[in-house]
């Protein structure tokens, strides 16, 4: 394995003597902790919003709020006060929110977690661990929001969604909020007096001016460590939540049908059911359960295509995987790389059956998921604990011959499962943890062994913080091994992710024999995360080339080892006509495990923010040195030219019923041996509480001179192929929100995308690492290429004989996706929803301009229909 350079771990060592040389910056008073004591009721309040029962009498207004953002630690613009009482099943929140022009409070009207408007925050830490906080949120309007917000604050999750209830008012001297959140709806540990931590938030929307119960310092490293204390809940009896939801979904497909296929006649139906549960095993230990899911209603990817030939990365949007999903996060390097990605639990199938000519197929869109576990939560005495089951269907792909029908397996049953503990130490200053995934295929036959029959992934990682959290030490070690056939760990060698073939290479190669592959990765890090203006960091992460975790997890890329340091500086004050300000600078490195230096890039950034809340974000960025393992696919190491690149985005006043942005970023290597286009803009206007409309179009340009095309060989010498690209996309997603009232809404997403590429000037590599753009290739003249209409023809020794010939690689890729969901939440906890989603895709003309490509693609061709009706009823047992 390489070393890194002497300035790589000179710039390592600096950071670490900052962490205590410029301990004077973090030297803030300890701050008080303010401290609330609740009082058990007899008689509950009725929430109406008003808090005007006598229940609420039993207990004082707590106020004294002081302004968090923009002015931190001043008094707010008007003040705010609360409530909290409880009995044996509830805790019930009174909110005052004094305000003395009652007409200008913004009462805007979204879906749940919409956070539009004034609104208030109730931030419950009820496992005092310093780290992990739900958040109940209601506005002026009566929307609600809950999240689940990790890692002090860092990591927020707004796809919980508990059953709890609340109710607002508005008066002559401002507005008020009742909340009633069921014990069940919370995790805390069995003791006869409870301590939680406790903060309120209040955002004014109209001064954009956020004030807090608890103060919490603008260099905090987070917000869920700075809470108050919530006392006085004695003796509260463990809540053994059941929720069982059944659900039932009727959905009917239409599409353009072909003739002659029996699979393609215009329209399919089908019923389809299932049920979802939700079990407290304890108050701080829950069993989520789902059999048979279906998420129809579930918006579509938007659209994408990369020419690298990497996998793209998606975000999850089931709601049975992204609740509670922090808990099984595993981010264990840089960008999206994770031991578990959700994604690949009910995945498209990855065979494909063996057909002849003139037979029809229908393939299974994904995989049925059976049934999924999760059983998860967090223990009094600091044990964080994740398990998650699942198990797919086979999947079978029916072939029709002449009306002669046969099935191929192209999916094999599949056990998936993640395990996660996490243990608190240390004042909850320090934790280690550990994750374990295990993949389990049930082969059978021969036609699926290019997949691994098995795969494990495992890790440890942990964070040490001091001085108030300021300062962190942290870090983590992951390993991999897959098992299958000669077959499947030959391809894993092969895949773009590893690439043991590479001609150049020596540190790695591919063994055919092999049947399984184990390998390694990490991260160490230490930083300043609060406490001042100057916050820092630095550290390294590695992938060995044996890395391996697409079966259950993300990797983009193994054979890596990167170092980086950042520094940053923010204001803490506004200062001046600047309400905040931001400027960051970075610098990272990358090498292989042969020891190559591939990379290394400058980077410095800035964002300010306005008084009147307008916004500028700035940024440039060099590298001086740009190697690529992977760009010629098995192929030797290859430079790009030197690169700078700049880019520019400002946005108007968010809060404003009309709101825009733009900016773009523009990329440049030398020799113009590729340059990058992107303009993006954005519209939103919101005519009335009710409606919001926004538009986003995005345009992009990337010629490259030495785009890949293909691999040959000539007289047995490999050729890597590549050519002049003139690459463009264009976009644009329409997004309609209609909100009726705070529990029946209307919500359209629709997006056109066409992405072209023309192919000129074609070439072969001859010096892959050449100085000069031009000594990297050679150039193909007349003589030596011509185009009969579909392929290229290459003489390559001119002697009138065909040596080769190259695929047109001309596209022009067009889809256009749209959902228009209708929502109601007819009782807290249970759900409608009508869906109707309408695509289009195909390839135009690559000779079109790309308006004309979208007219004929998408407004020239019928598209296919989804028309689905899903209904869930939620009992609580």
């Amino acid at each position: 394995m390489s070393k890194l350079p002497k300035w790589g771990f000179m710039l390592f060592f600096m950071l670490s003597v900052l962490t205590n040389i410029v301990a004077q910056d973090s030297k803030n008073k300890e701050l008080t902790k303010k401290v609330y004591t609740t009082k058990q009721v007899e008689n509950p309040p009725i929430i109406d919003g008003l808090i005007d029962e006598k229940s609420w009498d039993s207990v004082d207004w707590e106020g004294n709020f002081i302004e968090n953002d923009p002015d931190e630690n001043t008094e707010p613009t008007f003040q705010t006060q609360f409530k909290i009482i409880y009995d044996t099943e509830y805790l019930y929140v009174g909110i005052r929110a004094f305000d003395d022009d009652p007409s200008k409070i913004e009462k805007r009207l979204s879906r749940r977690d919409g956070f539009a408007g004034d609104r208030v925050n109730v931030v419950i830490d009820s496992y005092n661990d310093k780290r992990t906080a739900f958040l109940f949120t209601v506005t002026a309007a009566g929307v609600k929001g809950d999240e689940i917000a990790t890692d002090n604050g860092n990591n927020i999750d707004d796809s919980w969604n508990p059953v709890w209830y609340t109710k607002t008012a508005i008066d002559s001297i401002g507005w008020t909020a009742e909340m009633k959140i069921p014990f069940s709806q919370l995790r805390f540990g069995k003791s006869p007096e409870q301590e939680w931590g406790l903060n309120i938030v209040r955002q004014l929307f109209r001064e954009n001016e956020m004030s807090v119960w608890q103060r919490i310092p603008k260099d905090a490293p987070g917000f869920i460590s700075e809470s108050g204390e919530l006392k006085g809940l004695l003796n509260i009896k463990s809540q053994k939540q059941l929720e069982i939801q059944p659900f039932t979904v009727t959905q009917l497909n239409t599409y353009p049908s072909e003739s002659g296929n029996p699979y393609r006649d215009g329209n399919d139906f089908k019923i389809n059911g299932g049920l979802d549960a939700k079990i407290g095993i304890t108050n701080d230990l829950t069993l989520d359960l789902t059999v048979n899911p279906d998420f129809g209603q579930v918006e579509a990817d938007p659209a994408a295509i990369t020419l690298d030939g990497f996998e793209i990365f998606f975000n999850e949007q089931r709601p049975f995987f992204i609740e509670n999903k922090n808990i099984f996060d595993f981010r264990f390097a840089n960008n999206q790389d994770n031991l578990f990605f959700s994604r690949r639990i009910g995945r498209s199938p990855q065979g494909y059956p063996k057909t002849t000519s003139g037979e029809f197929v229908k393939q299974p869109h994904n995989t049925a998921i059976l049934g999924a576990a999760k059983f998860s939560g967090k223990t009094k005495s600091g044990w964080s604990i994740g398990v998650l089951e699942s198990m797919t269907s086979k999947e079978y792909s029916e072939i029709d011959n002449s009306g002669i029908k046969r099935k191929e397996l192209v999916e094999p049953f599949t056990n998936y499962l993640v395990t996660r503990l996490q243990k608190d130490f240390n004042n909850k200053n320090t934790f280690i943890g550990g994750l374990f995934t295990a993949t389990n295929r049930n082969l059978e036959g021969n036609n699926l062994d290019f997949l691994h029959k098995s795969a494990y992934s495992g890790g440890v990682d942990f964070k040490h913080q001091w001085r108030d959290r300021k300062y962190y030490v942290q870090g983590n070690i992951v390993m991999s091994q897959v098992s299958g056939s000669k077959e499947a760990i030959t391809e894993t060698q092969q895949s773009l992710t590893h690439l043991f073939q590479r001609i150049d290479a020596k540190h790695v190669n591919v063994d055919p024999n092999k049947t399984s592959l184990t390998g390694t990765g990490g991260r160490v890090e230490i930083g300043k995360a609060g406490g001042g203006h100057w916050n820092y960091d630095a550290g390294m992460v590695w992938r060995s080339p044996e890395l391996e975790l697409n079966d259950i997890g993300f990797l983009r890329q193994a054979d890596d080892i990167l170092q980086f340091t950042d520094l940053n500086y923010k204001t803490l004050k506004p200062v001046g006509k600047f309400r905040s300000i931001f400027a960051g600078l970075s610098q990272f490195s990358t090498y292989d495990f042969e020891g190559n230096f591939n990379r290394i890039q400058y980077q410095l950034n800035g964002n300010v923010e306005f008084n009147n809340n307008s916004w500028i974000s700035i940024g440039v960025a060099h590298k001086p040195r740009i190697y690529s393992n992977t760009i010629l696919r098995g192929g030797p190491r290859y430079r790009f030219s030197r690169e700078n690149y700049t880019f520019l985005f400002f946005g108007t006043d968010s809060r404003k019923k009309f709101r825009f942005r733009a900016g773009y970023v523009y990329s440049q290597a030398k020799q113009n041996n590729f340059s990058f286009l992107q303009l993006e803009t954005g519209f939103t206007y919101q005519p009335t509480n009710m409606l919001s409309i926004s538009l986003n179009p995005e345009y992009s340009k990337n010629p490259n001179k030495t785009q890949y095309v293909t691999e040959t060989s000539f007289n047995g010498i490999p050729r890597y192929i590549n050519a002049e690209i003139d690459q463009k996309s264009l976009s644009a997603s329409l997004r309609v929100n209609y909100n009726l009232n705070p529990d029946l809404t209307i919500q359209y997403y629709g997006q056109p995308f066409i992405y072209r590429g023309r192919y000129t000037n074609f070439n072969y590599i001859t010096n892959p690492i050449a100085d000069n753009l031009y000594n990297r290739f050679h150039l193909y003249d007349q003589q030596q290429i011509s185009f009969n209409g579909s392929d290229y023809i290459v003489d390559e020794n001119r002697d009138g004989i065909t040596d080769y010939t190259i695929n047109n690689p001309d596209f022009s890729f067009v889809q256009f996706r749209s959902n228009l969901v209708i929502r109601w939440e007819y009782i807290p906890g249970s759900e409608i929803y009508l869906v109707w989603s309408q695509g289009v895709t195909g390839f135009a003309d690559s000779n079109a301009t790309l308006i004309k490509g979208i007219e004929s693609e998408i407004f020239k061709k019928r598209p296919e229909n989804t028309f689905l009706i899903k209904a869930t009823y939620r009992f609580i047992l």
